[in-house]
């Protein structure tokens, strides 16, 4: 069997390094042939088996660093829409996957899954934004895994914790892509996809065993 490659996408923004490591340590840990580059070459991507696409920072920077890098959008839409390859969204990774966020004025996303990104607003005014810390995962029963568990977060249960740190939240306009939520003075959207795309606004490679988990999850599967 062929070495797996994971890209993890270097576009200016992201925790590259601890994403990375994270990624390795799965791979050693359980034996995996696995590959895992950093890059910023759109060309990479079709070498690719699965791809990952971190993110920290402003929606609207993000968004114009992964348009700065040459042929990098077009390379994703090919990969991830048309070859169906697995893709996972970190943090604004995962927010970019909207049509649009609102942070810093409206700017288009990549409009795989429809929704904005909006400020958090919490119920609880003392609880304070940024969103950041440790949260369990709430897995509805309206999902687009039929049977309400998605392969890549078959191990969560209601007591895993992920950790979080964010300001804004991906409101999808269906339902039905909100994978998994969490309790911040309201439900937030913490896991979101369709088809070969996931998303999680929290940061799997900060979550300690947990996260490592997940990661191994979306590893294996095969959407």
């Amino acid at each position: 069997m062929s070495k797996q490659n994971v890209i993890i996408i270097d576009y200016g923004s992201g925790n590259l390094r601890s994403a990375a490591k994270a990624f390795e340590k799965i791979a050693n840990d359980e034996a995996l042939d696995l590959n895992v580059r950093v890059s910023s070459r759109a060309e990479d991507l079709d070498q690719a088996d699965s791809i990952v696409l971190p993110g920290q920072g402003a929606f609207g920077d993000c968004i114009a660093g992964l348009r700065a890098v040459d042929g990098m959008v077009d390379a994703l839409e090919h990969n991830v829409i048309d070859a169906g390859k697995p893709f996972l969204g970190i943090c604004v990774g995962m927010q970019l996957m909207a049509s649009r966020g609102l942070e810093g004025g409206i700017h288009s996303g990549l409009g795989w899954i429809d929704g904005e990104v909006r400020p958090m607003q919490p119920d609880d005014p003392s609880l304070k934004i940024p969103h950041m810390g440790w949260n369990e995962l709430m897995i509805p029963s309206a999902s687009v895994a039929q049977d309400n568990s998605h392969f890549v977060l078959r191990h969560v249960k209601p007591d895993t914790h992920f950790y979080f740190v964010h300001s804004y939240q991906f409101d999808c306009s269906s339902i039905h892509h909100i994978l998994a939520y969490t309790d911040y003075g309201g439900l937030v959207p913490a896991v979101v996809g369709r088809d070969n795309m996931v998303g999680c606004q929290f940061h799997p490679e900060k979550s300690h065993v947990a996260g490592l988990r997940l990661i191994s999850d979306f590893l294996q599967w095969k959407p």
